[in-house]
């Protein structure tokens, strides 16, 4: 799904595994949340936002067709409206004081029992080799996606790595944002471009300029030892193409439970891989079904922090330092 723009600019969207609405509807929520953010905070920068090309790295009918065979049920009309009703309350919030720990403490059905317990476990599991088993239960598609030599994770690659190569072919400049499980595969995309012989020959030393990553899971211990590129050693182990990696995490978010990047991936720091990796901490205030949702995609977008992110990169004068704003 591709929405062209009159600059060299380009925002790449890819969304986590499981069911989602269709690529029109859902490309256009990610699009609306961020733009919601952007309208509130720095009103003068609407159009420069609307004049970037919009990538949707959509893999959501493979899982849809492979979550069906194991009889799981998904109703798009109710989660595209349930969508547009999360936005809506999200867009109400104050942006200087509605987004604080006060308000989010308030939220109907929050509870922090999900992340506690996943921080819990998941190092005794991962003692014992039950973690991986663990997520494959509760994430059947990323289960078949860790498999080898499996047709749906060659797929569901294929589909997110050829979206970043089109923005890359037309040497546009790339803020790439991944949500939950989705940067798994957007960072194994980036390690392929790096490294695999098929395709490292021709973008080797192309760079995304911000890999922005919301409630993601790969500081996890079982998702980095999957990760592509994990057996390697020194500069191999890491992509190579990523400028700026800022991570945001919400409190709750029992995805992200291991909710900091920069200390797993240093070295890449210190091989100069990357520029720059930094952690942000947010309370995510959306509400999906009637109750907090702090891992919801819409959630992190229209965030004042994530609004913040990606108005440094669209006013960003590339060579120069990254505004203050931001750091």
């Amino acid at each position: 799904m591709h929405i062209s723009g009159d600059t060299d600019r380009s925002v790449i969207f890819v969304h986590e595994c499981g069911f989602k609405p269709s690529p029109e509807e859902y490309l256009d929520a990610l699009i609306a949340s961020v733009t919601a953010g952007i309208e509130s905070d720095h009103a003068e920068s609407l159009e420069l936002f609307a004049s970037v090309s919009k990538y949707l790295a959509y893999y959501s009918d493979l899982s849809k067709e492979f979550l069906a065979a194991q009889s799981q049920y998904y109703d798009e009309k109710l989660d595209v409206s349930d969508l547009a009703g999360a936005l809506h309350e999200l867009k109400s919030i104050d942006r200087k004081k509605g987004f604080r720990v006060g308000n989010y403490d308030k939220l109907p059905g929050k509870s922090s029992v999900k992340e506690f317990a996943v921080s819990l476990l998941a190092p005794l599991l991962s003692a014992v080799g039950l973690e991986k088993r663990l997520v494959a239960g509760i994430s059947k598609d990323l289960g078949e996606y860790w498999k080898d030599n499996s047709e749906l994770g060659n797929a569901v690659l294929d589909r997110v790595r050829t979206t970043i190569q089109t923005a890359l072919d037309r040497n546009e400049r790339i803020m790439l944002i991944a949500h939950g499980t989705g940067a798994i595969v957007a960072y194994d995309a980036l390690w392929q471009l790096s490294h695999d012989p098929v395709y490292a020959g021709q973008y080797k030393d192309s760079k995304i300029d911000v890999f922005l990553t919301l409630g993601c899971p790969l500081s996890d211990s079982t998702v980095c030892r999957q990760l592509k590129g994990a057996r390697r050693k020194g500069r191999e182990r890491f992509p190579t193409n990523v400028v700026a990696w800022h991570n945001v995490a919400a409190e709750d978010d029992y995805i992200c439970h291991d909710n900091t990047v920069s200390d797993d991936f240093k070295a890449m720091l210190k091989q100069r891989q990357v520029s720059s990796i930094r952690d942000y901490h947010i309370y995510n205030l959306a509400i999906r079904y009637g109750v907090s949702n702090p891992h919801s995609a819409i959630g992190y977008l229209v965030h004042p922090r994530v609004t913040r992110i990606v108005i440094g990169w669209l006013t960003q004068s590339f060579g120069k330092p990254l505004p203050k704003s931001i750091l």
